[in-house]
């Protein structure tokens, strides 16, 4: 199994996690998320839940960390959770410290979310793109190119077919006709 120190970590049945992703504290993976060699999922300053269906690929970074003026020990710094929904994508060497996510969210190679920035569902941060913001990304916004213009898209993005789902689900249905 994946990294892990004293804290919880949860898989759901259906979730695929390689045994060289890092995962550590308290992270809820749900059913049908894969999580690729190199990424890593960092629980330190509250529990992470991601929800069903994401796809977080190599070098990706989900941490949930302290903000940078409050310290571990401070006494009023209670555990907030980071909240991930379902159908999300994070692309190759993304970092994200989103603490609530959405659904069918893509986050490309190499771009930046910062924690204070709250992901709709539908939205498309793109590589390279530094979001360190105070705000709510309206839902089916897509941030692009060096600037990080922003668009919103006219139509809803289409949700992704099951990461894991297969055509037959029992050995009965082999035996089917399909003509």
């Amino acid at each position: 199994m994946a990294e892990k120190t004293q804290k919880s970590v949860k898989i759901a049945p259906g979730a695929v996690v390689c045994v060289e992703s890092e995962i550590r504290g308290d992270v809820t993976i749900g059913p049908r998320t894969v999580i690729h060699p190199k990424a890593r999922i960092i629980a330190e300053a509250g529990p992470i839940v991601i929800g069903e269906g994401n796809l977080i690929e190599e070098q990706a970074l989900i941490i949930n960390a302290h903000p940078d003026n409050i310290t571990p020990d401070a006494e009023d710094s209670e555990p907030k959770p980071m909240i991930i929904g379902t159908n999300n994508v994070f692309e190759v060497g993304c970092y994200s410290q989103a603490m609530k996510m959405g659904d069918n969210n893509v986050i490309e190679s190499k771009a930046y979310v910062g924690r204070n920035v709250i992901l709709t569902s539908g939205c498309i941060i793109g590589a390279c793109c530094n979001l360190n913001t105070f705000e709510v990304i309206p839902e089916n916004t897509v941030i692009y190119g060096a600037d990080c213009l922003r668009r919103v898209q006219t139509e809803r993005p289409q949700v992704p077919e099951p990461l894991l789902k297969t055509r037959f689900s029992r050995a009965s249905d082999f035996s089917q006709n399909t003509t």
